[in-house]
């Protein structure tokens, strides 16, 4: 594998690494809304590497090999030259449903020989959850899926996903990649520390939580919160609910609260039955779990070669740690020492896969690493 990584900032490219002779089949692009929408910065990438699929997905913050910014598009072009890579796209507005659309994706990605799928979604129209549910079961629940939804700072107005030059919301694209020479290794970690008693769910409707053990959910929560429920639904994202069992737990952030109808609504589904949990952090339980997440998508696979890791952290964690968002970064860079290619985006959601490798879900307030390699 070979890679080469360039940062567009302030009208400019200036590239940051570059493996000799490098011909990519795929760019990897992570950006701010606002500069993604712009022609030039497509136009210089698509005369620089003419026969590579560029895939584009806005950001909440871009993390390149060197830095953080938040006013850029970091392009990370692959060359892989014993993996070949399949690229299937879909519109959400098409189907209308993101079940549908996951179902659509798997139809367009041949399982013969599919090692892995790389995921990146429209965050703002699509639901995540049905997304990945439906494609992981079109997959056989059998091949690992990782990914991010698509980010817009801190607004939550409009995102964009890329396909070449169809840079526009709604689109959901999955990359496929095949045969038995690419090396995988997968991380996510929260580092939010569960609080209270564990609850059921005993009224939803998709993400929208109404009752938690009979009881209204919105009136509990604020009762766990005390003097930070004055500040809803901002403090909110200070506490998550953790959903879920210890053995396969994913976090769950609160998009918005609904005085008037006394509901929640979530960033990702809340299963009638399932359990959850009160959740509060500190910056060092974020930072310990970046370096954990990192150290995990390494510590299976041979990283002597060219490898990339693609780091996906949630916009709520940047929101959360405000100034020392840097220090999560670097975190993450001394697990992976300096000589793996570091690239990735804040999001407004995370996929990744537990423990298994293959049984995929939607996580929030997480970061999620994968880190891919080829071998001989």
């Amino acid at each position: 594998m070979k890679i080469r990584q360039d940062v567009f900032e302030d009208k400019n490219w200036i590239t940051l690494k570059s493996s000799p002779g490098i011909k990519p089949q795929l760019v990897l692009c992570f950006g701010k809304r606002e500069i993604l929408t712009q022609p030039n910065w497509f136009t210089d990438l698509r005369e620089q590497f003419p026969d590579a699929a560029i895939i584009s997905t806005s950001s909440s913050g871009e993390v390149s090999n060197k830095k953080f910014t938040d006013d850029s598009i970091v392009a990370t072009a692959l060359e892989f030259e014993q993996t070949d890579i399949i690229v299937a796209s879909v519109n959400i507005e098409v189907y209308n449903d993101s079940s549908l659309a996951g179902n659509a994706l798997a139809a367009k990605l041949p399982l013969n020989d599919l090692r892995f799928v790389l995921l990146f979604s429209d965050g703002i129209l699509v639901n995540g959850g049905d997304l990945i549910a439906s494609l992981s079961e079109a997959l056989k629940n059998k091949i690992p899926v990782a990914g991010g939804m698509a980010g817009d700072g801190e607004s939550f107005i409009e995102t964009v996903i890329g396909v070449n030059n169809d840079i526009m919301p709604g689109n959901i694209v999955a990359i496929g990649f095949y045969g038995d020479k690419v090396n995988l290794g997968f991380g996510n970690k929260g580092g939010w520390n569960r609080f209270g008693p564990s609850r059921c769910i005993t009224n939803s409707n998709k993400n929208v939580l109404y009752e938690l053990d009979g009881e209204n959910a919105l009136d509990l929560y604020k009762k766990y919160l005390g003097k930070f429920a004055d500040k809803l639904p901002a403090s909110a994202l200070h506490f998550p609910l953790a959903l879920g069992d210890n053995h396969e737990e994913v976090v769950r952030t609160i998009l918005n609260i609904d005085e008037e109808n006394k509901t929640m609504t979530f960033a990702g589904n809340m299963p009638v039955g399932a359990t959850v949990r009160f959740m509060k952090t500190t910056p060092d339980s974020l930072f310990e779990a970046a370096a954990a997440a990192a150290k995990a998508s390494i510590e299976n696979i041979d990283c002597a070669g060219e490898t990339l890791s693609i780091l996906i952290s949630c916009v709520g964690r940047k929101i959360v740690l405000g100034s020392r968002i840097e220090e999560e970064i670097e975190a993450v860079r001394h697990e992976l020492g300096e000589n793996i290619t570091m690239a990735g985006f804040f999001s407004h959601g995370e996929i990744s896969p537990h423990a298994n490798f293959v049984n995929c879900s939607l996580h929030n307030q997480t970061i999620t690493i994968t880190t891919l390699s080829e071998v001989d």
